[in-house]
């Protein structure tokens, strides 16, 4: 088992050597060139730029977010208090793909609607590279659209200013009116009908960054940023405050929103680390119901801004739904990943054996994370910290040439090839690594490959290569049957 591949490939994400080998052995098997190339490019982007969605209730956005993401997955509702285990989406407009951050669908804490509102915007601010800020422009900017307005003029971000609910002509005077916001042209839109989203989508790609080419085996500069997640009082902060050796956060047990965004640097093994900041919540206002969703945007603003998420499970308690959904967002945003069980020093033999028996069974999808037990009050073991953030890096970083993963391929089909269905036998044929931070395979395939079995390669190729702390994205492209090759 290899832990850290690295290759000098210069063309693109291939050697010229091995580039035109590649493109030879594509030919070969009846793909055209134009395919493979947009195949590997597809996969071998770096972090893609990310696109907050904010303003007030009942403007529209989650129909909004719907809309670009092309799919009723966020939940549209009038009710407040509508929670979701998702908050961040994928999406694309005219070629280019982008992450979307839905700020919609909780309406009121008990401090009142700006608050709430301003929490939600700026939670969703920080994560992003661009904002679409959405006013009704049947109702005209208030009081609260006004204090959004002056978030984003701090925050510095390119802001899309999106007219909601023009649904046609006699619409368009209530857009211009919103020109008084001094955020630029309103763009009028019909969220509802798609009216008008695809001139606003258009500025959006204006206002986004492209999504990085991939440089593989070197760091984008500075100290490696590290996440340290979970859900509310398992002890974030505490633990934050033991690696830094004093008093950096606030520790409370209450809830809340209003936040001093500013990341730690702090000194661990000889390395300076960043942490950004999730365990530095100033808790002041207690949320009630909502405080599951704005963990969820925090959470999902600080995995954004990481390299590796550090994931605290309170070992006093059964591992639950939300542990897991933090979990799950944090592989699905393509991060290095390490698990934290905080309080194991206060665990007695019966709790240590059923809980033991809890994480095979209830994170047995990241097997493959690093695992480090700790108390954050004690400082138990907090040594081993470091060791296995730099393992998860490692792996997030790792490298197989396109030869050897090919050598691979072919021993591992030769040796268990995929199920016969209806008759036909799919074979993979090639494959290449399309990128890291994480490791994007593409595999180029006679026919559908099953996810049972793409589970299976990915499992081998962890056996093989290691990439240990580290999800792994593969795609399949499947041979046109016009271009095969007698």
């Amino acid at each position: 088992m290899n832990d850290h591949i690295d290759s000098g490939d210069e063309h693109g994400e291939l050697g010229d050597a091995e580039y035109s080998e590649f493109m030879e052995l594509a030919a070969h098997e009846g793909f055209d060139p134009e395919e493979i190339e947009g195949a590997i490019d597809e996969a071998g982007h770096g972090p893609l730029p990310v696109l907050a969605v904010v303003g007030r209730p009942n403007v529209g956005k989650s129909t909004l977010v719907n809309r670009i993401i092309g799919r009723r997955e966020a939940v549209v509702q009038d009710k407040p208090g509508v929670t979701r285990d998702r908050v961040t989406y994928e999406a694309e407009w005219a070629g280019r793909r982008f992450k979307v951050v839905d700020t919609g669908g909780w309406e009121q804490d008990v401090l009142g609607l700006d608050a709430s509102v301003a929490a939600q915007a700026e939670f969703a601010i920080e994560a992003a590279d661009a904002v679409v800020f959405v006013v009704d422009s049947t109702v005209g900017a208030t009081d609260t659209d006004e204090a959004v307005v002056k978030l984003l003029r701090r925050a510095g971000k390119p802001v899309v200013l999106c007219a909601n609910k023009v649904d046609g002509q006699s619409g368009e005077a209530d857009a211009t009116a919103l020109w008084s916001l001094g955020l630029g042209e309103p763009h009028p839109v019909s969220s509802l009908h798609g009216r008008g989203t695809g001139d606003m989508l258009d500025a959006v790609l204006e206002a986004l960054p492209e999504a990085p080419k991939q440089t593989f085996g070197t760091t984008i500069g500075g100290p490696r940023r590290i996440a340290l997640i979970g859900r509310p009082n398992v002890g974030k902060s505490s633990l934050l405050n033991k690696v830094a050796g004093e008093e950096r956060v606030v520790v409370n047990e209450v809830a809340g929103t209003t936040r001093d965004p500013v990341d730690e640097l702090i000194e661990l093994g000889g390395t300076v680390w960043k942490f950004v900041d999730t365990a530095g919540i100033r808790r002041r206002v207690h949320l009630q119901e909502g405080a599951d969703y704005y963990a969820s945007l925090r959470t999902a603003a600080a995995v954004e801004k990481a390299e590796v998420a550090v994931v605290l499970i309170d070992t006093g308690e059964s591992i639950s739904v939300q542990d897991q959904r933090i979990i799950t967002m944090a592989v699905d945003a393509g991060r290095a990943l390490v698990v934290a069980f905080n309080k194991w020093d206060t665990l007695d033999e019966e709790r240590r054996y059923y809980l033991e028996r809890e994480i095979e069974t209830e994170l047995a999808q990241i097997a493959w994370a690093p695992r480090v037990n700790v108390s954050a009050r004690t400082g138990r073991h907090m040594e081993r910290l470091v060791p296995a953030i730099e393992t998860a890096l490692a792996g997030w970083e790792t490298r197989v040439p396109t030869g050897r993963l090919n050598a691979f391929l072919g021993e591992l089909v030769a040796g268990h090839p995929h199920p016969i269905r209806g008759g036909k036998q799919p074979r993979i044929l090639f494959g290449t690594q399309a990128g890291t931070r994480p490791p994007r395979f593409v595999l180029f395939a006679s026919g559908f490959i099953e996810a049972g079995y793409r589970r299976f390669v990915e499992r081998r190729l962890r056996e093989e290569f290691g990439f240990e702390g580290t999800p792994i994205h593969i795609s399949v492209r499947v041979r046109e049957k016009r271009g095969r090759k007698k």
